[in-house]
């Protein structure tokens, strides 16, 4: 992705309200509005979009520029450039109250939980994010909701005349991952940070050991600004307290969910699975120490309930949850990242998993989901599909090996492309890799599958079974038979078309037009469509991409694109 199109869609945030309202990850102000505004004359909303996809960067000319990279430092310089072409100065941002969180896995949700506390207090909130799912309006979202379509196409519109008036060269690649050099970092002055569970993902931009990763993602502490971390392995954990220590940022460690709980109720999260837990024991630190350095006028000092020895970092404040915590925990929703959707006889799975630790993650809640189904009352078998993308550096090999203890009787896959076109979609588009390169990805994910299932099929007698990652035996699921080599998976062109033919049109909502010829020419999809007609219940697990669930939730839900 071009720096061209993610910096104009920082400026197209930063602007988008007034200087005391806005957020580059979370903040909470009062006054802010969200109603829709007089757009330009003859635009629409996806003629912004659509605009905003030429800034994006062929894939040629990406893959050039990953190997010409040069000093990341400049990205940060060109960062305020465009901010003061956009008609803002960093001095703007300083004036907000802004709280910043990166992490590998959790920092949206993090984000998602801190927010929802922060609203149930009655304050205003602004909250931006990346990805988006289905439309790009959702990584800027005023009071829990997505800026309207005529609000997005005034400020882009408005933004893009004002940077086209001062046209420089756009030749330099920046990707927005959190960190350092991440164009975020230009906020100076936050009220408080957060770092989530940190792992191996972006290895080409941050470095291929956790260690180099937590240097990367250490980059947004300030100095004086308190920061909090979830429990971290003990080197990259080591590598933030130096970071904290050299620049002088007081970070402290999170007690767990169960010790705020302690004395008190269980706390409801509005987002299921185990690993949330982590997630929200962070929002809780960060909207308490925010909503105490607002009552002291942006000062206010952490009393760490343990004081730091030795390596140690202080431990944050225990603290009973208030009632307004509690009640922005319950009603947290964060779409395609722990979400069921039951139609009928189908159930989806939806989790943007996509780093080794998050699959972990997402194959212990959907087992646990399992464990607590509801038993279907029809004669037919029980189906657990599969469907799987992975873009980017990521393993797909590694990825696939911890999905194995799930026993999916279907391994489908797919590229992120909702349909074979997207002209007509242009939240969708992606001009940074062409189709032959994510077909051939989806193939070489097919072989990976396969050769994982013919090693179950014949394991190495003389050698002990593998360690079950996904947590305690009491989670294993009733064994199904084996299933024949290589003759379980498959691979569509398009979302739609994978979705077609795992739905077998039983899904009451998702009924799109007949299939098209040829769907089911495929020997496996000939026989797997009568199965999964005559399937009592199907399982459905959709991960490994956070814009694969995207594509789906698009066709599942069609209400998200209106």
């Amino acid at each position: 992705m071009s720096r061209a199109r993610n910096h104009l869609r920082a400026a197209l945030f930063l602007a988008a309200a007034s200087a005391r309202g806005v957020t580059t990850q979370v903040a909470a102000q009062r006054g802010l509005s969200a109603w829709p505004v007089p757009q330009e004359p003859s635009m629409e909303y996806q003629d912004a979009v659509r605009m905003l996809n030429t800034l994006q960067t062929n894939a040629g000319y990406l893959e050039q520029v990953k190997r010409q990279r040069g000093d990341p430092q400049t990205q940060l310089e060109a960062m305020e450039l465009y901010l003061a072409r956009s008609g803002l100065q960093v001095e703007d941002l300083d004036q907000l109250n802004i709280i910043h969180v990166t992490g590998t896995k959790g920092k949206g949700s993090t984000c998602a939980f801190t927010e929802c506390i922060l609203r149930s207090y009655g304050l205003k909130t602004g909250f931006f994010s990346s990805p988006h799912l289905v439309q790009v309006r959702e990584r800027i979202r005023i009071n829990g909701q997505p800026i309207s379509p005529e609000l997005f196409t005034k400020y882009f519109w408005r933004l893009y005349h004002r940077l086209e008036e001062t046209k420089v060269d756009l030749a330099v690649v920046e990707v927005g991952i959190g960190g350092a050099y991440d164009c975020t970092n230009i906020i100076r002055k936050p009220v408080v940070c957060g770092v989530s569970s940190l792992g191996i993902d972006h290895t080409s931009l941050l470095g291929d050991t956790v260690e180099k990763i937590a240097w990367q993602k250490g980059g947004i502490f300030k100095q004086g600004v308190p920061a909090f971390t979830v429990l971290q392995p003990e080197g990259p954990l080591a590598v933030l307290r130096d970071r904290a220590q050299q620049i002088s940022c007081p970070l402290y460690l999170c007690p767990t969910l169960e010790a705020l709980e302690e004395g008190g109720p269980p706390l409801a999260l509005g987002l299921d699975g185990e690993h949330q837990r982590s997630n929200a024991a962070l929002a809780l630190q960060l909207a308490h120490c925010w909503l105490q350095r607002q009552d002291h006028h942006g000062a206010g000092e952490v009393k760490a309930s343990r004081p730091g020895l030795l390596w140690q970092l202080p431990l944050a404040p225990v603290f009973q949850p208030t009632s307004h915590m509690r009640l922005g925990l319950r009603n947290t929703e964060w779409l395609g990242r722990t979400q069921v959707l039951r139609r009928g006889p189908l159930t989806w799975y939806l989790d943007g998993a996509h780093t080794p630790s998050s699959v972990q993650a997402c194959v212990r809640w959907f087992r646990q989901a399992l464990q607590g189904r509801e038993r279907p009352s029809g004669s037919g078998p029980e189906v657990r599909v599969l469907l799987f993308n992975a873009t980017g550096d990521r393993d797909p090999a590694a990825l696939l090996k911890l999905l194995q203890p799930c026993q999916f009787d279907y391994a489908v896959f797919c590229p992120n492309l909702t349909e074979v076109s997207s002209t007509g979609n242009a939240d969708q588009q992606n001009f940074t890799v062409t189709l032959d390169q994510v077909l051939l990805r989806c193939l070489e994910h097919q072989q990976h599958w396969n050769h994982l299932d013919e090693e179950q099929a014949s394991p190495d007698l003389w050698s002990a079974p593998s360690p079950e990652p996904a947590g305690p035996t009491s989670l294993l699921l009733a064994p199904h038979p084996p299933h024949t080599c290589s003759a379980s998976s498959l691979v569509f062109s398009c979302i739609s078309h994978a979705l077609q033919w795992i739905s077998q049109g039983r899904d009451p909502v998702f009924q799109p037009p007949t299939p098209p010829k040829g769907l089911l020419t495929h020997p496996v999809a000939h026989s797997g469509a009568s199965v999964l007609h005559e399937a009592a219940a199907i399982h459905v697990l959709v991960t490994g991409s956070l814009h694969l669930v995207g594509g789906v939730l698009k066709l599942l839900e069609p209400a998200l694109s209106q």
